[in-house]
């Protein structure tokens, strides 16, 4: 696994929870639980990319 996809994901989690901060503290909770929905699919959409990957590796190392 590289290390560069594990700084992506944190990145992306540092970027959300500090929008987050900044529009909770402005009053706007509905645009602030929006963008961590955001962050939430675009990191789902990553490790299900992954996982994906994960099974069609499996998939060809016992030739199914």
């Amino acid at each position: 696994m590289d290390v560069d996809l594990i700084f992506k994901i944190a990145g992306v989690g540092i970027v959300v929870g500090a929008i987050h901060m900044v529009l909770t503290k402005f009053g706007k909770e509905e645009y602030a639980y929006l963008t961590t929905l955001v962050g939430v699919v675009i990191v789902l959409g990553v490790v299900i990319n992954l996982v994906s990957k994960l099974f069609n590796n499996v998939k060809v190392l016992f030739r199914l």
